[in-house]
């Protein structure tokens, strides 16, 4: 029995519950599957979300969010719709309209029937916010600026404490058939034009962001046409090129430039071409007051950082005359503000009458002139006007300030023989003041200043000009031979009048000239004409005679009043004649009425009582003999020799000399006192000859 028990095995309590057990397999954690139960409720949950939301119960808040953001109502007013599984999500809004802001009024500024977004996750997961994508279906927008400045395109609410909006980088920016409009009070602007971007690269006009159209400046009609790079992963800080082209009549700005970023116009740098009729007709595109011009082109660099423009590199030609510097153009409390240097090589004078609203008479040759210009000269030339009458735009000159130095090296050859032209313009608050002016001869100088005060109903010019050091030789017109007179010549010029044109301002003039010679040489012909000395005259004529004559002085003195400079004194004293004149110049009719008396000095057999005129249009003058003065003379001397022996008919013709020398130290003295640059040395008594 042991035995078998020992051959048996022994059964023991764990072998009996191993057999009892069943074989079982790993069995999940609890936790474990309380998770799983959780992600298939979120997904059953997410599943019915889906089947259940509708995008279009996000259009409040998102209506909401951007009205407090955008400071002016926005609306959704058609159906939202989403693609969220993507790192680019993207959402699509129809018929999305911005409002004005309550400033300008009840109106739209924006209407977009569809406007799809995308966001660039990855962006967001490297803390960046970004678009990947903007794509708006025949957008609207309407641009408005007020009178004060105030403009429809500046986003924010600063009165709810939100900051102001900006729009975030945009990696595709694709517009479809958009319509733009610019209405500006300020700068009474209006605009209406296409817009358009697209991803086709290929076909013209494919592949880049275009605007073009048309409108009016202060009723001037433009056309514009900007175009930019494509809009196809664009670097939002990058730099962005573009071309830009805008027309106003004659006149033409060409830009081809770089975008520091897209979308910022607040900073770029470009190269660029102006060209026109007329300087002054670019107020229209750029709200600067410039001078009236001839024909112009011009080319530069402009550079703009916010409220300053540099243009630099500056070159061309304003009319015959090139034209090269620098310009800086920058805003200071609402006020434009020009600062300059430009200089020329070679100025035409002819170019600077243009400045003053005329035109450069038809007698000057090579003169560049526009079609209005020519026309404004003929119409001058065949009213025997000298005065241009082109309205001063009062309005323009107080929008702007300005300081601008302007230097010609050389001047070409014309009717007034000048070296160097400089001068300094000055524009404050409607004063233009131009000074120091200085116009080098050949020896002396026309210097002084001008003032154009426009800040009245009426503008009021001054003059104040001295011709010092100047010779008459050089002013006079050449002549075969030797000049007629020569010696220095001195005079002041003091005139101020009112008006908005150079002629209604020289009708007003009021003020006083004075023209002195102190001392010099006359061909002594001509100083015997003055007296009319027919037999010294002639014989010196005949002879060919050009030896000259001493003269002791000679002073012109006229007093503006209304616009008549009456001749307070007139006197030529030689040698041989002593002459003086009366008279008047009428700058309201432009007209001369000059009379000079001459006597001799000396014995003269025969001489002619009849005084030497100087009457006509101002531009063409023309000299005579009053001979109804001379009549008594001549008919004393038929009656005499009707009476008496043939000899005594030449009796009234006889001039016995009777003048003496002029005081001429106390006519400089008095010139002076009017202003003529007389120096102590040349008011002294001069040696009598």
């Amino acid at each position: 029995m042991a035995g078998r028990d020992a051959a048996q095995p022994v059964r023991g309590p764990t072998a009996q519950t191993s057999a009892a057990r069943p074989a079982q397999g790993w069995r999940m954690p609890a936790t474990l599957r309380w998770l799983g139960a959780l992600i298939v409720l979120l997904l059953a949950a997410i599943a019915l979300f889906a089947m259940l939301f509708r995008w279009n119960w996000l259009r409040e808040p998102i209506d909401d969010y951007a009205t407090v953001r955008l400071g002016r109502p926005v609306a959704i007013h058609g159906d939202l719709s989403g693609r969220v599984w993507s790192w680019t999500p993207s959402f699509t809004a129809r018929d999305v309209s911005v409002g004005e802001p309550r400033w300008a009024g009840a109106g739209d500024m924006a209407r977009l029937p569809k406007l799809t977004v995308a966001l660039d996750l990855k962006a967001l997961l490297r803390g960046r916010f970004a678009l990947s994508l903007v794509d708006a279906e025949q957008p609207t927008v309407a641009l408005i600026r007020d009178s004060s400045g105030r403009e429809n395109w500046s986003f924010g609410a600063p009165a709810s404490g939100a900051p102001s909006f900006k729009l975030p980088p945009v990696h595709r920016f694709i517009i479809a058939d958009g319509r733009m409009s610019l209405d500006d009070a300020r700068r009474k602007l209006s605009f209406a034009g296409q817009v358009t971007s697209n991803e086709r690269l290929i076909g013209y006009g494919h592949g880049r962001f275009t605007l073009t159209g048309r409108g009016a400046i202060a009723g001037e009609p433009f056309q514009a046409q900007v175009v930019g790079g494509p809009l196809i992963d664009v670097d939002p800080g990058g730099p962005y090129p573009f071309q830009a082209d805008i027309r106003s009549g004659a006149s033409r700005i060409v830009a081809d430039g770089v975008l520091a970023r897209p979308f910022d116009l607040g900073r770029f740098a470009a190269t660029g071409r102006v060209s026109g009729d007329d300087m002054a007709n670019l107020y229209r595109l750029t709200g600067l007051t410039l001078p009236n011009t001839p024909p112009y082109a011009l080319a530069g660099r402009l550079r703009r950082d916010g409220d300053r423009f540099d243009v630099t590199g500056l070159a061309g030609r304003v009319g015959s005359s090139d034209v090269a510097g620098r310009l800086v153009i920058s805003e200071r409390g609402g006020r434009r503000d020009l600062t300059g240097d430009l200089a020329s090589r070679r100025l035409s004078l002819a170019d600077l009458t243009a400045v003053i609203g005329g035109a450069p008479r038809e007698v000057v040759a090579g003169a560049v002139t526009s079609p209005l210009q020519r026309a404004a000269a003929a119409r001058l030339s065949a009213e025997g006007r000298v005065f241009p009458d082109a309205r001063l735009d009062v309005e323009r000159v107080r929008q702007m300030d300005a300081d601008v130095r302007y230097r010609a090296e050389t001047v070409a050859a014309g009717p007034l023989p000048v070296r160097q032209v400089s001068f300094r313009a000055r524009l404050d608050h409607g004063v233009l003041t131009v000074a120091p002016l200085s116009l080098v001869l050949p020896q002396g100088a026309l210097s002084g200043r001008a003032r154009l005060d426009a800040r009245g109903t009426t503008p009021v010019t001054a003059l104040d000009l001295t011709l010092a050091n100047a010779q008459a030789q050089d002013l006079l017109p050449k002549t075969a031979g030797p000049p007629p007179l020569t010696g220095p010549l001195e005079a002041r010029v003091r005139l101020s009048g009112a008006g908005d044109s150079v002629r209604t301002a020289a009708a007003q003039a009021n003020g006083v000239v004075a023209v002195v010679i102190p001392q010099g040489q006359m061909r002594q012909l001509l100083a015997e004409l003055m007296g009319i000395d027919v037999g010294r005259s002639l014989f010196l004529y005949l002879a060919h005679d050009k030896s000259p004559t001493p003269v002791r002085c000679a002073v012109a003195e006229f007093r503006a009043e209304g616009g008549v400079m009456t001749a307070q004194r007139i006197l030529i004293d030689t040698a041989a004649v002593q002459a003086q004149g009366r008279g008047v110049i009428d700058l309201r009719n432009e007209t001369v009425d000059l009379t000079l008396n001459g006597r001799p000095k000396h014995f003269r057999l025969l001489r002619v009582a009849a005084p030497i005129t100087l009457k006509g249009r101002l531009d063409h003058p023309k000299f005579g003999v009053d001979v109804a003065k001379a009549l008594p003379q001549a008919g004393l001397s038929a009656l005499l020799g009707a009476l008496a022996a043939p000899v005594a008919a030449v009796l009234p013709f006889i001039a016995p000399g009777q003048p003496h020398d002029a005081n001429c130290a106390a006519l400089l003295a008095e010139a002076a006192t009017d202003g003529a640059p007389v120096s102590p040395a040349m008011a002294a008594p001069q040696v009598k000859h």
